[in-house]
């Protein structure tokens, strides 16, 4: 019988809220920790012991990529604008006007993006924006095919190497397309006949994460859950059923191949407009010391 292995940074977290207060660090090995940064901001007290003896350790990595009015995007949307309204040399200080949809760049896409009624972006859970991240990879694939479609046997491969996969947890799927980035056709890898060609998610995959592996989300660097064939032709039926069970998707990540694929934590943050359909978002892996 197979085991359930949890995540290591997962478990850990876990074990250090369960056993409270740890005592100080202390001694010379510590004083040597600490001169050299490896507890940062925080003095090694034993009041905070997630980041004393975890977070601190570990390893961030950005999955978001830096947006502007160049930003690769969907077909429909329209070109980002800035505008500065002051400026430092005439007013002492810089503000600028951001215009562009909720969907750009790295972004959430809430229920309400295609459900009436259901989750909006400030509806959404903060225990659903600290996650086990759970990476799906299928960059080899991806590179001999643009259209593959990730297949349960790519799940089944990820549960045989590390256990099921954690309940509520983030499920990216690694295809390396981030790379293509920040080049719109390129991106969009359209043929002769305009039908776009990069990869997608798939149904049945999709039905296995949240019905039956219950995550909380899920997220890919491409611009589209349904994949260039799909978008081509106007089908976000993928897509729409994602949203549809009232859970949330990140669309154009970044950096993936710099994680681990399974043992990693997953910080998910975005604005709160009232309403919302979609932000842009920070999102940034937390990876365990060594890893």
């Amino acid at each position: 019988m197979r085991r359930l292995r949890m995540a290591p940074i997962a478990c850990a977290l876990a074990c250090l809220a369960l056993a409270g207060p740890w005592p100080a660090q202390a001694g010379p090995a510590a004083d040597s920790m600490r001169a050299i940064g490896a507890v940062p901001h925080v003095q090694a007290t034993g009041l905070w012991p997630l980041y004393e003896r975890v977070l601190s350790r570990a390893r961030y990595v950005d999955l978001t990529h830096t947006f502007g009015p160049d930003t690769p995007h969907w077909k429909g949307f329209g070109a980002m604008t800035v505008r500065s309204l002051y400026t430092i040399p005439k007013a002492g200080f810089q503000v600028d006007q951001y215009t562009h949809v909720g969907q750009w760049g790295t972004h959430v896409d809430a229920p309400s993006h295609f459900h009436l009624g259901l989750k909006s972006v400030d509806q959404i859970a903060p225990r659903d924006m600290l996650l086990p991240l759970v990476v799906l990879d299928v960059h080899e694939k991806v590179a001999r095919d643009p259209d593959y479609r990730i297949s349960m046997e790519d799940v089944r491969s990820w549960e045989s190497r590390h256990g099921p996969i954690p309940m509520h947890a983030f499920v990216a799927m690694r295809t390396d397309w981030s790379k293509r980035w920040p080049n719109q056709a390129v991106m969009q890898n359209q043929d002769a006949k305009g039908v776009g060609h990069y990869p997608a998610w798939s149904l049945p995959v999709l039905k296995f994460l949240l019905l039956q592996r219950h995550v909380a989300a899920i997220g890919h660097e491409t611009t589209d859950t349904d994949g260039g064939i799909g978008a081509s032709r106007d089908d976000y039926s993928l897509e729409s059923y994602v949203l549809g069970t009232n859970h949330y998707q990140i669309e154009m990540l970044a950096h993936l191949d710099q994680v681990p694929e399974a043992g990693a934590l997953v910080m998910v943050t975005f604005p709160k407009p009232a309403h919302g359909t979609g932000f842009p978002a920070r999102v940034v892996a937390i990876v365990p010391a060594g890893e």
